[in-house]
C-alpha cells in the first residue's frame, strides 16, 4: 500500500510536492489489516499515524518509494494511492539558493512505480489497484490509466470537490474494471470507502 505525496528537493530547504493528504490510503491500510491482511504502508511524508500491528515504512521522494516497494514484493495485493510527483529536479543544489528575479528549473521525469510494477511480470501481485485523482473528465481519464498501466482495477475520484478533495474526510469513489465494469461508491467516510474497498478485494481473492 502506498499513500501520501512524495517531495522532490530543489535544494536543502524548497521542494516540488502536492495537496495529498494520505487520509484514503491510510483508511485502506486500516482496512486491510482489520480483516486479515499483513500490510506495509509506504507512506511519503503526512501528519497522520497508523496502528502498530501494519509495516509502516516513511520515505518522502519517489525514488525512496519505489525502492521500497520493490523491497516489499511479492505481495498478494498492491494498492497504490500514493500521489507520487511525475517529475524531480534534474540537479538538487546542495546549498539553499539565493533569491533571484527569476529562476528556471530543469525537470526530468521520475518513475512511473504503478507502471513498472504492473508490467514487470516477475513481480507482479496478483491484484494490482491504481489511483487516478482527477479535475475533470473522470472516468475517460481513468479508463486511459487503467488500459495505459496494465492495472486490474483504477479507483478514480474528483479532486476538483473540495467536499471529497485530499484533505476532506470523505469521499466518493469510481472502481473501474479491466472488463469495462464500473461500481461507484457514493459520499461516505474515507474509513467506510476503505472497508467496501476491502471486502471488493477479499471477494475477487476468494
Amino acid at each position: 500500500m502506498t499513500a501520501g505525496p512524495t517531495k522532490e528537493y530543489i535544494d536543502p530547504v524548497r521542494y516540488i510536492s502536492n495537496k495529498s493528504s494520505g487520509k484514503q490510503g491510510y483508511e485502506i491500510a486500516k482496512s486491510l489489516s482489520k480483516k486479515g491482511f499483513e500490510t506495509t504502508l509506504i507512506s511519503g511524508p503526512t501528519n497522520l499515524e497508523i496502528n502498530n500491528d501494519i509495516n509502516l515504512i516513511k520515505v518522502e521522494t519517489a525514488e525512496e518509494m519505489f525502492q521500497s516497494t520493490l523491497k516489499s514484493l511479492p505481495a498478494d495485493v498492491a494498492i497504490f494511492s500514493a500521489a507520487v510527483c511525475d517529475y524531480k529536479v534534474k540537479v538538487t543544489s546542495r546549498e539553499k539558493i539565493k533569491k533571484q528575479d527569476e529562476i528556471s528549473l530543469e525537470l526530468e521525469k521520475n518513475v512511473d512505480i504503478l507502471d513498472y510494477i504492473s508490467n514487470h511480470n516477475s513481480l507482479r501481485p496478483e491484484l494490482v489497484v491504481g489511483f487516478a485523482a482527477e479535475t475533470n473528465d473522470l472516468e475517460k481519464y481513468a479508463y486511459k490509466k487503467l488500459s495505459e498501466k496494465n492495472c486490474d482495477w483504477i479507483i478514480a475520484n474528483d479532486v476538483s470537490n473540495e467536499s471529497i478533495g485530499f484533505d476532506s474526510d470523505f469521499n466518493e469513489v469510481s472502481i473501474l474494471y479491466k472488463d469495462k465494469k464500473i461500481e461507484r461508491l457514493k459520499y461516505k467516510s474515507k474509513s467506510e470507502i476503505s472497508d467496501e474497498l476491502v471486502e471488493k478485494i477479499i471477494n475477487h481473492l476468494s
